[in-house]
């Protein structure tokens, strides 16, 4: 779990969870932005989408619909 993470549970706890949620809605749309980055690199480089599915724990169709077509 990254520290950006961390913090937002911990802070959440304590205090008012809407600036929480903001922030990790932020960082879903980073790591969005990264994963679909990492996969254009992967196919790119060759790699198949049932590779690309392995490696994000997801069924080969469920990663060619969601990224197949862009």
């Amino acid at each position: 779990m990254s520290d950006d993470i961390r913090t937002a549970i911990g802070a959440a706890e304590g205090g008012d969870p809407l600036p929480e949620l903001r922030r990790l809605r932020a960082l879903h749309a980073d790591l969005a932005r990264a994963e679909a980055e990492q996969v254009r690199r992967a196919r790119t480089q060759g790699f198949s989408w049932l590779a690309i599915a392995d490696a994000l724990g997801v069924s080969k169709q469920a990663v060619h619909k969601k990224y197949g077509r862009r």
